[in-house]
C-alpha cells in the first residue's frame, strides 16, 4: 500500500483551489449522472490538476486489467479444478482461439513489465459505481486521482472533493 497523503487539497495554488468551486458548481448544475461528469487528475510532480470527462479516464489512465482477460481467467479455472496445464490451454484455444489466447497471454506478460500504481481494473470499475452512486443520491462531488510519483512504491490514491472541503 503506498503512502497515503490525508490533505488530498494540501498544495494547491489558490487557482486551483479556486477551480474545485467551478468543477463542482458544474456537477451540480449537471442534473445527473452523466459519463461526462468531470474527473481531476492531479500530478503533484508538475505542479498540475488536470480536469478530464470521466469517460476520457480509461484512455488517460489504463488500468491493468491483466488478470481480467476471459482466456486466462478460463485458464486459471481449468487448472483450479485439477485439469493438465496442456489440457486446459488446449480448452482455451478451442473455446478462444489460438490467436485470443496467445494476445491475451502477450498482453499479460507486457503489463507486468509496467508498473500501474495499484491502478486496477477493479479501482477503475469501484471509482465508476461510486461516483454514479453518490450522484444518483444527489451528491455533488468528483473524485480526484492523485497520481504516483514516477518510479515510487506509492499507489495513485483516489480522493472524493465535496462542497464542505473547499475553502
Amino acid at each position: 500500500m503506498g503512502i497515503v497523503n490525508q490533505q488530498p487539497l494540501e498544495g494547491l495554488t489558490r487557482t486551483q483551489q479556486l477551480g474545485l468551486r467551478d468543477v463542482l458548481l458544474d456537477v451540480r448544475n449537471a442534473g445527473g449522472w452523466s459519463w461526462d461528469l468531470p474527473v481531476l487528475l492531479r500530478d503533484r510532480c508538475w505542479l498540475r490538476l488536470d480536469r478530464i470527462r470521466l469517460s476520457q479516464l480509461i484512455r488517460q489512465l489504463p488500468p491493468d486489467g491483466r488478470d481480467e482477460a476471459p482466456e486466462l481467467f478460463h485458464y486459471r479455472k481449468l487448472r483450479a479444478e485439477g485439469i493438465d496445464p496442456l489440457l486446459a490451454e488446449q480448452s482455451c484455444w478451442q473455446e478462444f482461439g489460438m490467436e485470443d489466447c496467445q494476445r491475451a497471454l502477450h498482453a499479460y506478460w507486457a503489463s507486468r513489465d509496467r508498473n500501474h500504481y495499484g491502478w486496477s481494473a477493479n479501482r477503475y470499475r469501484q471509482l465508476v459505481g461510486l461516483y454514479r452512486d453518490r450522484i444518483n443520491q444527489g451528491m455533488t462531488t468528483v473524485p480526484m486521482l492523485i497520481l504516483a510519483r514516477r518510479e515510487s512504491a506509492e499507489e495513485h490514491q483516489i480522493h472524493w472533493i465535496i462542497q464542505s472541503c473547499q475553502t
